[in-house]
């Protein structure tokens, strides 16, 4: 017997010659061609798993059917998860943001022991410098951490250094403000004011009780120009921090190269109740404190002077030429 096709009902009784059931309802299948199959595109049952997908046997497709691809489980993703994480790590520890701590009391109460802050450096690869105020991190420029001692981490810290999530313990680094950047005289006579090319400094960030400068002569008399590419730098807790007023007898004078610079120490991270952003104070922004700016409008002023001098000369030295030659045909005329 043929399959049943899309639209037939089941009749009550034989078909007669003319093709009609014995109810009258019409023809079991129209418009059939000899040798036309009957079966259907898609099962009566409702669909390709359902009873009857493949002789009703339940089979669907005979076993055919794919599988869908079961998700990795966690555990196996992990160790991919973990050097993907250590390789990120690594990058913007190299390139873009890394973590220190502070180990001493030298930059209190900005930064006290044990506070963790996040240290900028992406700016310094397109060529930013640093400015006068900024709290920086940098290499020991000389031996200034020559008599301290070197903690020896275990394989723990080790790994966490490496991937920037803790300061390594072989590098020698500093952190302090920078006060004066190349160009600049900068000076001090006793207990202070500390003054930047002649302009003396407000310094609401030095710590409470401290003078801007020391009473002893090794730190609190000075007065240097600071070289190109070079930087002098103080800590804020001035009477508790050994920086450039008492290296002044280093092979760089007490000066510490730009190229010594990590980056720039933007924010204070941790602990949550000392989070802050270390941002330049505004006593720098004083005017007339950039010796640069100071010079530059005299100096543009010589600049522009000069050629319209020159000018002015030229044209007078004309017109004396053009008067001596009318003078002188004047008197052959006669």
């Amino acid at each position: 017997m043929g399959d049943l096709a899309v639209g037939a009902r089941s009749g009550h009784g034989p078909e007669d010659e003319s093709g009609r059931t014995d109810d009258g309802v019409g023809p079991a299948v129209t418009d059939r061609e000899p040798g036309e199959s009957d079966a259907v595109e898609t099962d009566v049952s409702g669909g390709p798993d359902g009873p009857g997908a493949d002789g009703g046997d339940g089979a669907g497709d005979g076993g055919a059917k794919k599988k869908q691809k079961q998700p990795r489980s966690f555990w196996k993703e992990l160790p991919l998860l973990v050097v993907i994480a250590l390789v990120l790590a690594l990058v913007i520890k190299t390139f873009l943001v890394q973590a220190f701590s502070i180990p001493s009391a030298s930059m209190e109460n900005t930064l006290r022991i044990g506070d963790r802050v996040l240290v900028d450096k992406l700016t310094p690869w397109f060529g930013a410098k640093p400015e006068r105020g900024d709290v920086v991190v940098f290499h020991d420029p000389d031996g200034w951490l020559r008599d301290e001692p070197t903690p020896a981490p275990n394989a723990v810290q080790r790994v966490l250094s490496w991937v920037g999530l803790m300061p390594s313990a072989n590098e020698k680094d500093l952190i302090k403000r920078v006060v004066a950047v190349g160009g600049d005289t900068v000076e001090c006579k006793g207990s202070g004011p500390l003054k930047v090319n002649g302009k003396a400094l407000n310094e609401p960030y030095v710590y409470p009780g401290n003078t801007p400068c020391s009473d002893d002569n090794a730190g609190g008399i000075f007065k240097v120009k600071v070289p190109k590419g070079k930087l002098w730098v103080m800590g804020d807790h001035r009477q508790d921090s050994a920086d450039s007023r008492y290296h002044q007898n280093d092979k760089n004078h007490g000066f510490v190269p730009v190229d010594n610079v990590v980056g720039r120490a933007i924010v204070v991270a941790w602990p949550p109740t000392h989070w802050s952003t270390l941002s330049v104070p505004d006593t720098y922004d004083q005017p007339g404190i950039n010796a640069a700016a100071g010079v530059a409008p005299g100096a543009l002023g010589v600049a522009g002077a000069v050629p319209l001098v020159l000018w002015r000369r030229r044209r007078l030295t004309r017109r004396l030429t053009e008067g001596n030659t009318r003078v002188s045909a004047t008197g052959g005329a006669r």
